[in-house]
């Protein structure tokens, strides 16, 4: 490779195009896309699914597979060319000059090959170092990555480590060669919060240590703020926005940028006075956008004869450092004005208990050994969960993988039964009822929206027939017609136009399949609902949508929200009250004002630090968890946080290691399971302030 000048990007990109190659037409997936990186800059690159910020990452890497190519453009890297690079000059640029971490960790990974092999291959392919020293600069960069014990680590199969560890063995291998050059694809979608908030140090650290010069790829504007110097914002294939990240974020200067930012629930936004706003419309099609300015159909300063006259340049802003915009109006817009007044709600009056749970448990029994011989062991999935819901009233749910909310949930609906205690639905004990036991009106006041949008709907029948389906189970109206009448309802309810009635799932976007699921989980008449992270799939934008859709219905019907989420943003946002778990326990209970300010429990307390927020007033202390989650098959003795604890040394002897600590009642009902002393936890601070004006 030529001689590079480090005062020049390590990598330009110029006015790029990329086609995709279908039966039917070329797809353009990115036009006219332009980007800079400097030596030892970390950028951003933001925007919502189908952006085109997955296909400029795999366009730098020369992989954008067998119908995709790139028709316009440059992408120079230290002053090369890629475009025109021939496979052996790529084979030695990738791995060792710029590597890739994508967002399963699993897909990175030889599931048959032990780690600490899988690692070494790196630099004796790219460096033709010999065995043993490869293995010893493994075992350094695995230590680096801040894994425990680094020798059972390197002997370890991919499968033994968990999604925290696979993906931090993930960036060891890509930085084994040393790049100048780390692309990062959404890394930390899969991950908790919590494990996301070590990864993102991690990250940071590295990238100074080494020098490396980061592509961070994020739909979390939070983490973009968190880790990069610089963003991109892109919006349908373009480049509509980029700058210094605190320059975008506190002076945005592009319509889309701002709808954004305002679809986010940032500190401040509440459901009922300050609800959040979604982006109207939808994202188009890349071979149906529109003619101008790709964002014009949904922006609300639009000038029809002038912002879709022709295509629109991106323009330097004045007094900024590399601050450019592609919107024709930016200098005509009121950036400080407050957005149109959203329609404020009234507040929810809740009702009576609708569910109740006292010392419920929900045990597993498994047995050891290849063919399930050996010794019988016990999961303590969840264990003594006690907790109310009332109507109209909606109760978080929240804690890392692994702590028990899906097993909950599971037994909530019937999936499982309980192994003690006592669980109600409107005074009806369902605890030891599988759903099959359970009547159609039983199972139909209590139904769940799912995760995924994209694995709820059956692929081969219409919107309408699906939901007309579930009127049947539930013995929903008299006759077809009346069936028909009340599928067309739902979806005015959850704000469908009735003509979806006749598509089919794949005709729909992820928002509005969600959409779906809601409608149809209403239509047995549901008095409970029990969402699992029903917007974590989804865009920001979309989320706001479906986010404001649930708690539209929720006062029409005044249904009580179960909302199982690990987004502690969105808790706060439209949360009543908030149920902390961790390692099958109730760690802490109480009304969202009491959880997200101290005291707080010491699990608590980290989740909320963990969180990122894109917002340059918020000031946050950081407490990064060491460890992963103990297994429910194994707990720790006395206290089940204990081993990830750092204010166990204030809990006098050995209380915290020995004894379980009781459900201790607070101010106001504020409950927290922990053995600290009332005045330690009046001295806790908060987690997150807003710096003054």
């Amino acid at each position: 490779m030529t001689t590079w000048d480090p005062s020049k990007p390590i990598l330009e990109i110029e006015n790029l195009s990329i086609s995709f190659a279908t039966r039917l037409r070329d797809i353009p997936a990115v036009m006219d896309f332009s980007c800079t990186v400097m030596a030892g800059e970390a950028m951003g690159l933001v925007g919502e699914s189908g952006c085109g910020k997955s296909t400029v990452a795999l366009a730098v890497m020369r992989d954008l597979g067998r119908n995709g190519r790139i028709t316009g453009g440059a992408i120079r890297f230290k002053g090369q060319d890629i475009t025109h690079m021939s496979e052996a000059e790529l084979r030695k640029l990738r791995g060792s000059e710029i590597a890739m971490i994508y967002q399963e960790p699993m897909a990175s990974l030889n599931p048959a090959m032990r780690i600490g092999d899988q690692l070494a291959e790196v630099p004796m392919i790219h460096r033709n170092m010999p065995k043993a020293e490869a293995l010893a600069l493994a075992r350094q960069i695995v230590a680096d990555v801040r894994l425990p014990d680094p020798d059972r680590i390197l002997n370890a199969y991919p499968h033994q480590l968990s999604g925290g560890q696979q993906q931090r063995i993930v960036i060891a291998m890509a930085l084994m060669a040393k790049p100048a050059l780390l692309i990062l694809d959404e890394p930390t979608t899969a991950l908790d919060v919590t494990v996301e908030a070590g990864i993102v140090d991690l990250v940071k650290d590295l990238g100074e240590k080494y020098g490396t010069s980061l592509l961070f790829i994020s739909h979390n504007l939070g983490l973009i703020l968190d880790v990069c110097d610089r963003l991109c914002v892109m919006y349908s294939g373009e480049a509509v926005e980029t700058g210094n990240v605190a320059e975008v974020f506190d002076h945005m200067r592009h319509p889309y940028t701002q709808a954004l930012f305002r679809s986010i629930p940032l500190p401040g936004a509440d459901k009922t006075t300050r609800p959040l706003v979604a982006i109207p419309g939808n994202f188009p099609l890349p071979h149906e956008r529109p003619k101008g300015c790709n964002f014009g159909p949904r922006c609300a300063y639009f000038q029809a004869g002038r912002c879709d006259a022709a295509d629109i340049p991106m323009t330097d802003v004045p007094d900024a450092h590399r601050h450019e915009t592609r919107c024709l109006r930016w200098a005509e817009i009121d950036w400080a004005a407050p957005p149109a007044a959203a329609v404020q709600a009234e507040a929810i009056e809740t009702g009576p208990v609708v569910i109740r749970a006292s010392d419920l448990r929900k045990y597993y029994e498994v047995t050891s050994g290849a063919f399930g011989g050996g010794a019988k062991r016990v999961v303590k999935a969840n264990e003594t969960l006690s907790f109310e819901a009332r109507e109209g009233e909606t109760l978080a749910i929240v804690g890392e993988s692994g702590c028990g909310k899906s097993t909950l949930a599971k037994v909530l609906l019937g999936l499982e039964t309980a192994t003690s205690g006592d669980l109600t639905l409107m005074n009806e004990a369902i605890q030891s009822k599988p759903v099959q036991a359970r009547g159609a009106e039983t199972v139909g006041r209590l139904q769940m929206v799912f995760q995924n949008p994209f694995d709820t709907l059956n692929p081969s029948m219409t919107v309408g027939r699906q939901i007309i389906r579930a009127l049947e189970i539930f013995g929903e109206g008299a006759d077809d017609a009346a069936r028909e009448a009340r599928m067309l309802e739902l979806l005015d309810l959850v704000k469908l136009p009735r003509a979806f009635a006749d598509r089919m799932p794949r005709q729909l976007s992820g928002g509005q399949k969600q959409r779906v699921g809601i409608a149809r989980a209403f239509a047995g008449g549901a008095k409970v609902v029990v969402a699992d992270e029903p917007v974590s799939a989804l865009d920001v934008s979309v989320q706001a949508a479906v986010t404001d859709l649930l708690m539209d219905i929720q006062r029409k019907n005044k249904t009580t929200l179960l909302f199982i989420s690990h987004d502690l943003s969105i808790v706060r946002y439209l949360s009543d009250r908030v149920m902390v778990m961790y390692l099958g326990h109730v760690v802490e209970l109480g009304t969202t004002d009491q959880v997200f300010a101290p005291p707080y429990h010491p699990y608590t307390e980290a989740l909320l630090s963990a969180v990122p927020i894109a917002d340059t007033r918020v000031e946050k202390r950081r407490i990064v968890l060491d460890g992963d989650i103990p297994s429910a098959m194994n707990p720790p003795p006395g206290c089940p946080f204990q081993t990830r604890c750092r204010w166990k040394s204030d809990v006098p002897g050995a209380l915290c290691e020995t004894t379980l600590p009781p459900m201790r009642v607070l101010e106001n009902g504020h409950q927290i399971k922990c053995h600290l002393a009332e005045d330690i936890l009046a001295r806790m601070t908060p987690v997150i302030t807003l710096a003054a004006e």
